[in-house]
């Protein structure tokens, strides 16, 4: 059977685009709760499982090194920032600044993240033609 790793770029695009959008959803919440007494803000861990799902070897191209992501290691995961941790006398650490910043920063990536996703269909369409 043919095997091809065409969709290897869209699949991590994919779940890059996941962990954004599941980001986004924390800080709407962090957001939401800016006034709620012993809150603590939560974000995503995403970048840090995509490196080293990616690996640090200089020998391998980026082809070689999407292609052999195992996608379902590839997960986001929701936790608790500085869950003791607060300047606030209420005890609660989200900082509406921070968090504008952050959701600023998010959407850019994740409307990156879209650009990357249509163009590697377009490639895909340009091949097939």
């Amino acid at each position: 059977m043919f095997q091809s790793n065409v969709f290897a770029y869209v699949n991590v695009l994919d779940k890059a685009a996941d962990a954004s959008w599941l980001r986004n959803d924390a800080i709407g919440n962090n957001l939401a709760n800016v006034d709620t007494p012993g809150y603590k803000r939560q974000d995503v861990a995403f970048e840090s499982v995509l490196k080293r799902e990616l690996g640090s070897s200089r020998l391998k191209s980026m082809d070689a090194k999407v292609s052999s992501v195992k996608m379902n290691r590839l997960e986001p995961t929701v936790f608790t920032d500085h869950g003791n941790f607060s300047y606030r006398l209420d005890k609660n650490n989200v900082d509406v600044d921070t968090e504008g910043v952050m959701l600023a920063e998010n959407q850019l990536k994740y409307q990156g993240l879209m650009v990357g996703i249509n163009q590697e269909f377009l490639n895909l369409q340009t091949v097939m033609k």
